[in-house]
This record gives structure tokens, sequence and C-alpha cells, in this order.
């Protein structure tokens, strides 16, 4: 394992909360109440597709674009608050930067968002980050993971990655990297190359590595089969 990328919304920052909230104020202006359902169904984005959505329950009296735009608004107000790390994301994070490997924050938010979060980090925390501004496809396709692995100079099969999404996690495998999965409101069936857990909780450095080491070595014994 060369270098670890994380997700940020639900995985490295608990922000799912104050997308939760900008959502469903947003709804409500369209007599919508947001449900677990769509809650689910938008959890890790990509925000076109959220927008579409949004778009389509509010039977498109505004575009995809003016909701997209809107949430992010909403959700930038919330970010004024200040912001929470999920359970164990901040000490792996300082781990992971005393053991001197390279991060990257990959993100499908907006830049704006991404910047936000990186500022309340300490510098040098993520070598590099993506958002959803610096890709032409954003998850579930596996370019913000490959474009991130380049910027840091690895091979995205050396890399580790990350997320809580369906979305994110899809992108993750697409990519070729290795996989830890922390899925919030959705079933996600481990596979060679993918490790699921409830929480980054007392997760260390050498802990992913081993994770990362028996992943590609269970993945090369399936691609033999």
């Amino acid at each position: 394992m060369e270098a670890v990328l994380f997700d940020m919304d639900g995985t490295l920052i608990n922000s799912e909360p104050y997308w939760l909230i900008a959502e469903t104020a947003l709804m409500a202006r369209y007599d919508h109440q947001w449900t677990d359902e769509d809650q689910a169904y938008c959890l890790g984005g990509p925000l076109p597709k959220v927008g579409a959505y949004m778009s389509n329950l509010a039977a498109q009296v505004h575009d995809a674009i003016y909701f997209e735009n809107e949430l992010v608004r909403l959700v930038a107000e919330q970010f004024t608050l200040g912001l929470e790390f999920m359970p164990g994301a901040q000490e792996l994070v300082q781990d992971l930067m005393e053991s001197q490997v390279p991060m990257a924050l990959v993100s499908a938010s907006p830049r704006l968002l991404v910047d936000s979060a990186i500022d309340l980090l300490p510098p040098g925390t993520f070598i590099t980050s993506i958002s959803n501004q610096d890709v032409k496809v954003s998850k579930p396709d596996p370019e913000s993971y490959l474009k991130a692995a380049a910027h840091l100079g690895v091979d995205i099969t050396r890399c580790l990655v990350l997320e809580d999404s369906r979305t994110g996690i899809s992108a993750g495998l697409a990519s070729g990297a290795i996989v830890i999965g922390i899925p919030h409101l959705i079933t996600y069936p481990p596979t060679p190359r993918l490790h699921i857990r409830q929480d980054l909780v007392g997760l260390k450095t050498n802990d992913i590595r081993e994770i990362f080491h028996i992943g590609s070595k269970e993945d090369s014994n399936a691609s033999r089969i």
C-alpha cells in the first residue's frame, strides 16, 4: 500500500446530517417530505443525480442545476456552524500522517465544500484533493480516484480507498483500488477487494496495511480461478 484515498462526506467528516437538513428544507418548499428512502438514494451523490431527482420530485418547477446550486448553498451555510469528524476518522488520519502515508481527499462534492473541509485540517494533511468540478464524470465513475492516484504518482492498484456510500464504493472498486467500506443506510456484500467495517474506530495504519495485503492476495487468487 502506497497511498490512502479518503472520501469526504460520511467517511472523513460527519457532514451527512448537514446535507439531510439542507435536503429536507429545500424539498419542503415544494411540499415534499424528504424520506429515508430519498436520503438513501441520494447518499454519496453525485450532485447531478441529486439535482435531477429533486427536480423530478418538485414536478420540474426548476431544473436540476437550480437544485444542485441551491442545495450546495444551504450545505455551505451549515458548514459555517462547524463540522465533526466521523468516529475514528481524525485519529486514523493522524496515524497515517505520522506514518508518512500519502493521502488524498476525493469527493463528489463541489470545490467550495471540499476546501471548507480541508481548511479545518492541519496544513499538509492531504497532498491533493479532487472535487466533482475536477473530473468529467463524478462517482460512481472511477475517474476521481484514478485522478487522485495520478496526482500522487501512485498506481491505483497500490491505493486503499475509504468510502461509505454505494456510489463511492462502486467508484473505488471500479478504479482497481482495495476498498474499505463503512456503509450507512445500505448493505454492501464484501468481495476480495472490499472490506466492510461498521466504523473507523481503533483502525490504525498497520491495520490498513494488513487489510490491503489480504485484499490484494485474495483478489489475485480469485483472478486465477
